[in-house]
């Protein structure tokens, strides 16, 4: 298999989502094991549960937060974080649906977190926000309170019936509308817009390739890909983005 990247110029944009993360132990949001199949979203992952309960909503982000902070990154995550190591973060965007915050703690610093972070507070009333959320080790049952207005504050995740974040889809159409091939990696596909960004990075001239476990994952069967390639993320990536591709890799070359 030829390598993701054909010359020293080329600039790379990968989207990331719940498949890259599952080798480290995160359960996914959606599929076979995922987290919704089990929870009540009205109750503790929806912009009014947040304004209904707050204290309650935080103590069920916080067994979330906890159980990702004590998650490693795995071969996926390091394998993007050393590509940028070898090309720059110039040429390496990395647009992640995950609030994990694995990739930066694999070492990648051009990395675009659409749903926000777990590692990351904001005020649930005023405009406060980027404050570093309690470590994944401490107890914290009660959400600290704002040192402006003295409301509690909340993990700056995106929840349901809430926006994207308006800078950091900024910074992702920025990046897929201007890099040379676009990388789709372990993620479902139903989610927009992120759903819509490797149509949107081949319409502007980018090869767009799609890594997942299966071919109708990531939009795979609507054409908006140049390449489909099955199997997983932390085997895959590694090679993909080395020297050379493994052996036994399933690609689908789509023709125009």
């Amino acid at each position: 298999m030829e390598p993701i990247l054909s010359n020293s110029t080329e600039r790379l944009a990968v989207l990331t989502g719940a498949g890259v993360s599952v080798a480290s132990g995160i359960r996914p949001f959606r599929g076979p094991g995922g987290l919704w199949n089990d929870e009540d979203i009205e109750s503790w992952a929806t912009a009014g549960a947040i304004a209904r309960d707050p204290v309650g909503c935080w103590r069920a982000h916080r067994g979330l937060a906890k159980g990702m902070g004590q998650a490693k990154p795995n071969a996926a995550h390091v394998a993007l974080a050393s590509l940028e190591a070898r090309i720059g973060s110039e040429r390496l965007t990395v647009i992640t649906q995950n609030i994990d915050g694995l990739h930066s703690r694999a070492g990648s610093s051009n990395v675009v977190e659409i749903h926000g972070s777990f590692h990351s507070l904001r005020c649930t009333r005023c405009s406060v926000s980027g404050i570093a959320a309690p470590p994944a080790d401490e107890d914290h049952e009660e959400p600290p309170h704002c040192t402006r207005c003295g409301a509690p504050l909340r993990y700056d995740v995106v929840l349901f019936g809430e926006m994207l974040p308006e800078r950091a889809t900024l910074r992702a159409y920025a990046a897929l509308l201007g890099c040379d091939v676009f990388l789709v990696v372990g993620t479902s596909g139903v989610v927009y817009p992120a759903a819509g960004f490797a149509a949107e990075a081949k319409q502007a001239g980018a090869r767009t390739i799609s890594v997942n476990l299966e071919s109708d994952g990531d939009t795979g069967d609507s054409g908006a890909f140049d390449e489909v390639i099955l199997g997983r993320a932390e085997e895959l990536l590694p090679g993909l983005l080395g020297d050379r591709a493994p052996f036994g890799i399933a690609s689908s070359a789509r023709s125009e």
